[in-house]
């Protein structure tokens, strides 16, 4: 627990550094939900050009979902302070996650300039 919480606070201590810099830093988590996440493992089971993409790891780390879910919503807490907050998109539809990237992404940048 103290090794994450170093962590936690030596992420947030660099990424002010960049900002206090005058870096434009925009964080993104890229959520989908445990049906969608399923769906696609199964679709690449089943595709020969994406077979590649998936692994035996990949079915044994799903089995731990509960437990990623918990600490995926600790990283996200811990390391959202006000100058480098997460965006936490919705991701289940790739084309939505993708224009909702590009669109923040977009804001950042103009609100910077």
């Amino acid at each position: 627990e103290t090794d994450w919480r170093r962590a936690y606070r030596e992420i947030n201590e660099f990424e002010e550094q960049l900002t206090n810099f005058g870096a434009v830093l925009v964080k993104f988590w890229l959520h989908i939900d445990k049906e969608e996440q399923l769906r696609r493992f199964e679709e690449r089971e089943n595709t020969p050009d994406k077979k590649w993409k998936i692994t035996a790891e990949d079915w044994r780390n799903r089995e731990k979902w509960d437990a990623y879910k918990l600490a995926v919503d600790e990283m996200l807490f811990r390391t959202s302070p006000h100058k480098a907050p997460w965006t936490v998109v919705a991701a289940n539809s790739k084309e939505y996650a993708r224009l909702t990237v590009l669109k923040t992404v977009t804001d950042a940048m103009e609100k910077s300039l």
